[in-house]
């Protein structure tokens, strides 16, 4: 059965899942992103047996590979804290969410391990069609992974395809296919990866643009550049539409979550979005009467727009969300004190279900069991102790989004002039250009991040949004062996992370030169 935990240890555990994934994401999206640009340029030897594709291709190729075996080192540790840190969760859903982590186990992991040992050592053992293949099924098998880890923790989001089971307490899949083809996995895929891609686009422009500031290996940085800024571009542009789509299932399916991202405390029609804000640090609760900003400048419209794809819909915000009574399209909303009484029904009633099943008294089963699925829609809002928990950490929320919106028109803006100069042979002489390019690897990184901040604080306090709160997921455990674990991950990605720096600078200075 489900338990709350103390807070401390709740804390804590967040914590250190929550490094382990932050530093996870640090390695993924640049297997993502560069894996398709050495693809490409494998495919540009492919196609005009020209040597010099084949130097540049393996000059990224060493670096993916470094970036690749310190990201899988992290991701084991964070699919077994599924395990240690969060056992009441893997209990409660371990046959839904399992099942994509198994496909992703067993299909794409399996797909990467096969062929990347040909792409890497194969060069001259197989065909150039097979070799080429083989660099092609390594990403592809890369980003099969991702889809599944994806849908998985899409279906966190929006849970689907599911029944509860109340002699087992468990929820079982009952439709495969609409967890795996729900509305928020499909485009928190195309979103997440293109992430990988913009990153991967922005590393080659970096790297590149330090070649040229060092005056060296000209050819291959220009030829790169081309390469990177013209995948960038489509891949940013792509993005911007992923993202559209994805505030708008948010809208639709987390509609909390849009009203921290947005700092919307009353709803309206014809909201406006904040394109730039400082909020008001006197503002701590929906309660208060504090204006909830110092300083904004809104696009008239637009959050309507974006959320409802009217721009006279009602976007509610928190104070509405709180308090329900709103006309939203399931009919009128309810407020989170009805939910949470309906939340204590279902527990009562599983209870009662659970007593009845040990008395074999049938006709008490069914009536129990009546009244927890009617009100199972909103099970975890029965843990739920004060209507304030419903509401994330807006500050976070709001910032983090922002810094990802705003890096996103900055790197479109940077691809196109990356690619009109590099296009027209200009770029070499561009020597703040190649500054700008350099030092905006970190940003790739810092938008990634940010963008999983939203995605992940914005849904709290859920685990699995309705159905059960982020304080009744976890382990029972000290809290002292939680913080010991979280210092020694610290320490161990720390080092892990320097590591990779150090070797990716090594092999960087020796150049495509020194890749054979």
């Amino acid at each position: 059965m489900i338990e709350s935990i103390d807070s401390s240890l709740i804390d804590w555990s967040r914590a250190q899942f929550a490094l382990t994934a932050m530093y996870h994401w640090l390695f993924v999206p640049l297997t993502l992103g560069l894996g398709v640009v050495m693809a490409i340029m494998e495919t540009l030897y492919y196609k005009t047996g020209n040597e010099f594709w084949k130097t540049t291709a393996k000059f990224w190729m060493k670096l993916f590979g470094i970036n690749f075996a310190i990201g899988v080192a992290t991701g084991i540790i964070l699919e077994f804290e599924f395990g240690t840190n969060w056992s009441n969760y893997s209990w409660f859903v371990g046959d839904i969410f399992g099942a994509p982590l198994a496909i992703e186990g067993i299909l794409a992991f399996f797909m990467e391990a096969t062929f990347i040992a040909v792409m890497f050592f194969g060069w001259d053992k197989v065909s150039k069609r097979f070799h080429l293949a083989s660099t092609w099924l390594t990403i592809i098998g890369a980003t099969l992974s991702a889809l599944w880890i994806l849908i998985a923790n899409a279906w966190m989001q929006y849970p689907v395809g599911m029944k509860f089971n109340p002699d087992t307490v468990r929820n079982e899949m009952f439709d495969f296919w609409a967890v795996a083809l729900s509305p928020v996995a499909i485009n928190k895929f195309f979103h997440t990866v293109l992430s990988g891609w913009v990153l991967g686009a922005v590393f080659v422009l970096g790297v590149s643009s330090w070649f040229l500031l060092k005056k060296r290996d000209t050819e291959f940085a220009l030829a790169s550049i081309k390469v990177g800024a013209v995948f960038g571009l489509i891949s940013s542009i792509l993005i911007a539409w992923t993202g559209d789509g994805s505030a708008y299932q948010v809208a639709d399916k987390q509609p909390m979550k849009l009203a921290a991202m947005e700092g919307l405390y009353h709803g309206q029609k014809q909201a406006g979005l904040v394109a730039v804000g400082i909020l008001n640090p006197e503002k701590t609760s929906y309660r208060d009467d504090a204006d909830a900003f110092l300083m904004r400048v809104q696009i008239p419209y637009a959050l309507s727009f974006l959320a409802k794809r009217d721009v006279d819909g009602f976007v509610p915000g928190i104070n509405d969300l709180i308090k329900g009574g709103y006309e939203s399209e399931q009919g009128i909303a309810l407020s989170a004190e009805e939910k949470m009484n309906r939340g204590r029904i279902a527990i009562q009633a599983l209870s009662e279900y659970r007593k009845a099943a040990k008395e074999k008294d049938e006709a008490a089963m069914k009536q129990h069991r009546d009244t927890l699925e009617a009100n199972f829609p909103y099970f975890g809002y029965g843990y739920i102790k004060d209507p304030a928990d419903l509401v994330p950490n807006v500050s976070i929320v709001f910032y983090a989004f922002r810094i990802m919106v705003i890096l996103g028109g900055y790197f479109i803006l940077l691809f196109l002039i990356a690619t009109i100069f590099s296009f027209k042979n200009t770029f070499t002489n561009k020597k703040w250009l190649h500054y700008i390019c350099l030092w905006t690897i970190p940003l790739g990184y810092i938008a990634g991040q940010a963008g999983w901040v939203v995605a992940e604080v914005g849904r709290q306090p859920w685990a699995i949004q309705d159905i059960l709160p982020t304080g009744t997921s976890i382990s029972r455990l000290s809290t002292s062996s939680v913080q010991i674990t979280f210092f020694l991950f610290l320490a161990l990605f720390t080092i892990l992370l320097i590591a990779e720096i150090r070797i990716m600078l090594k092999e960087i200075k020796k150049g495509p030169a020194n890749s054979h």
